[in-house]
């Protein structure tokens, strides 16, 4: 057969669904091999746009999303989406078009090393050199992608390559287990939680990669432990539970962060080094004993330095921990109970402000109350996630989508359009400010040429509003972060969506329910106010949070 279907025959033995991308002439065969197969492809109209929406299908799916791009620009366009699939730990595979490698005819046009520019940012990459590596190639990408840590894996696959003729057959995946942790580090876990006074469990990243969230809610359930969650690790617990206390939106001052202070043993359950952690390690805080619950070990650094480790399946690790421990006589979680209450008193503050344009917390009520328990909301990166983070109470594993690893700009969009192609019954929504959607606003058309359902909630500042946040807080002038904005409704129009401009806050709740039950994609233009921001996040929530006392 040709290289070509070889190399779609060997997706196809790896269960690939869609291919996001735009080809090139580069491509032009494997275009030909994918129109004959199983594969949907699904043109995007830019590079970036194709990565973020494998990324989020990797993870939403715990399978490598593939993604598809032509030499030279193509390739260097999907760099930002590599590397936020792989610093987000997101199983994704790249194929990327090149000129022949046997003979050359056009000099260096287009071309540059891009093995070696994504030799960095990824797990594996690999030149295919010979049609007859294919199937070692594509299956050794998926396996890299997919093993724990999961992340990005690149191929490169020339046109002269692709139009050979080969005799091979693609190579079947291997079963295979992960591994438990050792009993001995079980048996000392369970020790340090026996003797622990004020046991706190924290959430991260990891556990919201697999099926975690039952053991963790059946270990909850029975010891009482109460639980902080990342924001990458929302959901996995729901956090209407009555032992949430709280979500780490920043890193210091607010109110889970005093339950942190209190606890005397952290069971630190899928914490990912790349993710601004709580700070919940200091040189002065010897009293407090840290375990680091995860597929891999533990990278250290000057704010984690664990005390004690289970490495392996974490779900097995939680599972066996909740078979050896009883609820001890001697825990005492008052203090820590009395952080989440006066975290949900803060909460409500401004959830019920008329005032518009919309107060964030406003916003993120409005959008809780219209979400089912299992919509999902995709975040772009701006200073609402982090209103989202601390004020939306996730009910489900991987119902907010939002990148605290890269933190890329213009990944909102793309991400709640995989989001609805993994699940096209659910509920999505995509919040953007204005700033992070113009960086992917044109997949609005690839949105509607997909017949999607959606709802897109474009947060308007007119400016970059999460670096002019960290401007006010360090004392500096108002100055380049200001920007005009094209008339939203007519821009949604011209691509065939539908479009609104919220012209009070009450109109909010309705507008969504009424776009949620017509189908389509509907855009709607929320003037924002991120006035009090600095007051709120960077003045009282600390000075608030300091005054509670044990």
């Amino acid at each position: 057969m040709k290289a070509s279907d070889l190399m779609v025959k060997a997706l196809e033995n790896e269960g690939v669904e869609y291919i996001f991308g735009i080809p090139g002439e580069e491509n032009l065969d494997l275009l030909e091999s994918l129109s004959k197969s199983s594969i949907k492809l699904i043109i995007t109209r830019h590079e970036q746009g194709a990565g973020f929406m494998a990324a989020t299908y990797g993870r939403l799916t715990g399978k490598p999303g593939v993604c598809l791009s032509t030499l030279g620009p193509g390739a260097t366009n999907l760099v930002t989406p590599v590397a936020y699939a792989q610093l987000g730990a997101m199983p994704m595979v790249v194929i990327t078009g090149q000129k022949p490698i046997k003979e050359r005819q056009q000099g260096q046009f287009q071309i540059i090393d891009v093995v070696d520019m994504m030799t960095p940012i990824t797990k594996y990459t690999q030149p295919i050199i010979s049609a007859k590596s294919i199937p070692a190639h594509v299956r050794e990408a998926f396996r890299r992608a997919e093993e724990e840590r999961p992340g990005a894996a690149h191929l490169e696959l020339s046109d002269d390559v692709a139009s050979e003729d080969v005799d091979a057959n693609p190579i079947e995946p291997s079963f295979s287990r992960r591994p438990i942790p050792e009993y001995k580090a079980v048996t000392h876990v369970l020790n340090l939680l026996q003797e622990a006074k004020h046991p706190l469990l924290l959430i991260g990243a990891a556990a919201n990669r697999k099926i975690t969230a039952k053991m963790l809610r059946a270990f909850v359930d029975k010891t009482g432990i109460p639980f902080v969650t990342t924001q990458m690790g929302k959901g996995v617990i729901n956090e209407d539970h009555p032992r949430w206390l709280g979500n780490a939106a920043v890193s210091d001052g607010d109110y889970p962060h005093r339950a942190i202070e209190q606890a005397d043993l952290i069971l630190n359950v899928g914490h990912d080094v790349v993710e601004k952690p709580p700070f919940m390690m200091r040189a002065d805080s010897s009293q407090r004993k840290v375990v680091h619950i995860n597929f891999q070990s533990a990278q250290v650094d000057s704010v984690y330095f664990p005390h004690a480790s289970m490495i392996g399946d974490i779900g097995n690790s939680i599972w066996q921990l909740k078979e050896g421990i009883e609820p001890q006589p001697h825990w005492d979680f008052d203090f820590m109970l009395k952080v989440r209450d006066h975290m949900r008193d803060h909460t409500d503050e401004g959830a019920n402000d008329d005032r518009f344009p919309m107060l964030p917390q406003r916003l993120v009520e409005e959008v809780r109350d219209v979400m089912p328990d299992d919509g999902i909301i995709a975040l772009d990166n701006g200073i609402y996630k982090i209103w989202f983070a601390r004020n939306y109470p996730a009910r489900e594993p991987n119902t907010v989508l939002l990148d605290n690893a890269l933190a890329s700009m213009g990944a909102g969009l793309p991400s709640a359009m995989a989001a609805k192609l993994v699940f096209p019954d659910r509920k999505v929504v995509a919040i953007c400010g204005d700033g992070g959607f113009m960086m992917n606003s044109q997949e609005l058309e690839t949105a509607v040429r997909l017949n999607q359902d959606l709802v897109v909630l474009l947060l308007n500042d007119s400016a970059y509003g999460m670096i002019k946040w960290k401007q006010q807080d360090m004392g500096l002038s108002d100055f380049g972060l200001d920007f005009n904005n094209p008339d939203f409704i007519k821009y949604a129009e011209a691509y065939g969506a539908s479009g609104y401009r919220l012209n009070s806050t009450h109109e909010l709740q309705p507008l969504m329910k009424k776009c949620m039950e017509q189908g389509g994609v509907h855009l709607i233009d929320v003037p924002v106010d991120y006035s009090m921001n600095n007051k709120l996040l960077n003045q009282e929530i600390p000075h608030n949070a300091a005054q509670l006392t044990r």
